[in-house]
């Protein structure tokens, strides 16, 4: 029996697209997206070490804002990086009717300004019971030790839970653990009929 949904947010709740922050960026310094993506974020992690909470937002910015001779102030900058979200339809309808039976957990690699932008922005997504946030468990999906404080949270053992990601990898470790496991695809995936299937009374 299913007493407990653990759901990723990007991508399953929420769509989000860093093309557009790279556009942005691009437009107020004269670069190539291909060149602001290779100076400031491709294998340098900077936004996986934002998610992660080892860098704080002015921190970031400034580090950004060096790599590419930008020159914006903080309200600016991070109105740039975080105007990348819309909601995905469907998904909340789905998860509100699991939590009638289940309890409903949020586990997501995020950071403090893109996840209080989506909390200011779409108040609806907060109907969670626990929540998981990398940046304040400094802990990144896939590492195994943050799908364990995502079931200390479900107050449920691992077989009495389902896990929904967009990302394969991610879904993995919860699968060795013993968690159900549903990769979400963006207009292809039948949440509602998935979650059926792992056990879940809708």
């Amino acid at each position: 029996m299913i007493r407990t949904v653990i759901s990723d947010l990007g991508k399953v709740i929420v769509h989000f697209d860093n093309g557009l922050f790279f556009a942005k960026l691009s437009a107020a310094t004269g670069l190539a997206v291909e060149d602001i993506i290779g100076l400031a974020f491709h294998r340098t992690r900077l936004i996986s070490a934002f998610d992660a909470g080892s860098l704080d937002p002015d921190a970031f910015r400034s580090e950004v804002c060096r790599r590419l001779g930008l020159s914006v102030d903080r309200e600016e900058f991070f109105e740039m990086y975080n105007d990348i979200f819309r909601l995905i339809p469907g998904t909340l309808d789905v998860l509100r009717r699991a939590k009638r039976t289940c309890r409903l957990v949020l586990l997501s690699n995020t950071d403090p300004m893109r996840y209080g932008h989506i909390v200011r922005t779409y108040p609806q997504t907060q109907i969670f019971d626990s929540y998981v946030l990398s940046y304040k468990e400094r802990l990144v999906k896939p590492d195994p030790r943050i799908y364990e404080l995502a079931l200390d949270r479900a107050a449920a053992d691992a077989s009495e839970c389902v896990f929904i990601d967009d990302r394969p990898e991610n879904v993995a470790p919860a699968i060795a653990r013993g968690i159900t496991g549903i990769v979400f695809e963006e207009g292809r995936t039948d949440l509602a009929a998935e979650l059926g299937r792992a056990g879940v009374d809708l």
